[in-house]
């Protein structure tokens, strides 16, 4: 799959993205959400950070699935969502 990078404004919190593209005459919406995680979150020690993100993740809302983790820095890693409701229209265009 190709991808494209496009820059998001670096702000607190979370931030629900909704892009709409056109490929190849056929317009799509698509929604991302990124998340920072804050490691001083984490009801596990901060030593296994990989445990922390699983258990941050594993209540995480259903409505989105995981898409990208980033690169995490000293207090937190950010996480970026894909709408599950997207996912299928992806998948079929990637096929195609």
């Amino acid at each position: 799959m190709a991808h494209i990078a496009v820059p998001i404004p670096h702000m607190p919190g979370k931030q629900d993205i909704e892009i709409e593209v056109t490929i190849n005459g056929q317009k799509q919406q698509l929604h991302y959400r990124v998340e920072l995680f804050y490691w001083e979150d984490c009801n596990i020690p901060v030593i296994d950070r990989a445990e922390c993100i699983r258990q941050m993740l594993a209540t995480y809302d259903q409505d989105w699935t995981l898409y990208y983790i980033g690169a995490p820095t000293d207090q937190f890693v950010p996480i970026t969502f894909v709408k599950k409701g997207d996912l299928p229209q992806r998948r079929r265009q990637a096929v195609s």
